[in-house]
């Protein structure tokens, strides 16, 4: 019986490794308030491919980033609250939205925010397995961000809805990409069911820890309304908000 035993342990922490290891859809368990959370990847695993998830959980602070799938007339007031607070954020933006919307893009880096790489199409990136269709979403962001910037996009992606596989870190990687997944969140992104600014807190602030990478989507309304005091809130809590670049120990 022992021997069985010891054999089911092992057998239940090999499945784990492999859960851990392979996961193909970003996920999250958050066991206690004000605790980080566990990724359904180890932060040493994904160290491998220069991706994250969290940040140094000895150290407070928050890296705020945006998806931005499309523009929703409420990015310039995000802005406008972000200049105020003068903190800095992540827009992780598709290359439509970069075509689309060259005046906020350019807005966003001169008010010192990363534009980030969120695919073109925001495609399953898991069902590209050819490097060159891979690396055809990055490059074709790549090349609005040139057009309206005349500049290189930094090298942050963010998979679309966080689906992804070791293959895609792998590529990524190669192509000079940190893989930046969050590790706070909530369900902002549904129009049609948004909710209360009470809901929104009682969500954010208890997930709220050291090195937290904040995911929050620009076309929420509720985003909008609740950014404000939820910077203050941060900082009231002896939070710094920085950049991504001070993630991966740039200047």
């Amino acid at each position: 019986m022992k021997r069985l035993y010891k054999l089911a342990i092992c057998m239940f922490i090999l499945a784990m490794t492999h859960t851990v290891a392979f996961a193909d859809d970003w996920g999250l368990h958050f066991p206690t308030g004000g605790e980080p959370p566990q990724g359904n990847a180890t932060v040493e695993y994904l160290a491998q491919f220069g991706a994250y998830y969290i940040g140094n959980p000895s150290e407070n602070v928050i890296y705020l980033t945006f998806d931005a799938g499309y523009e929703n007339d409420l990015t310039a007031g995000i802005l406008d609250t972000l200049k105020k607070h003068q903190v800095p954020a992540a827009f992780f933006l598709v290359g439509t939205y970069i075509r689309d919307n060259p005046e906020l893009v350019l807005r966003m880096v001169e008010e010192g925010h990363i534009i980030a790489n969120h695919t073109m199409s925001h495609p399953d990136m898991t069902k590209l397995t050819e490097k060159a269709a891979f690396a055809k979403e990055l490059e074709q962001v790549e090349d609005h961000y040139r057009n309206v910037t005349g500049q290189e996009i930094p090298r942050f992606y963010r998979p679309p809805s966080g689906v992804y596989n070791e293959a895609n870190l792998k590529l990524a990687q190669e192509l000079g990409y940190h893989t930046i997944f969050w590790s706070s969140t909530y369900k902002d992104w549904d129009n049609k069911n948004q909710p209360s600014q009470e809901e929104a807190f009682s969500k954010l602030m208890p997930r709220t820890h050291p090195g937290a990478i904040v995911l929050l989507h620009n076309t929420a309304k509720i985003n909008a309304l609740i950014l404000d005091e939820l910077l203050t809130r941060y900082k009231d809590m002896g939070y710094k908000l920085e950049s991504l670049n001070h993630l991966i120990g740039q200047s």
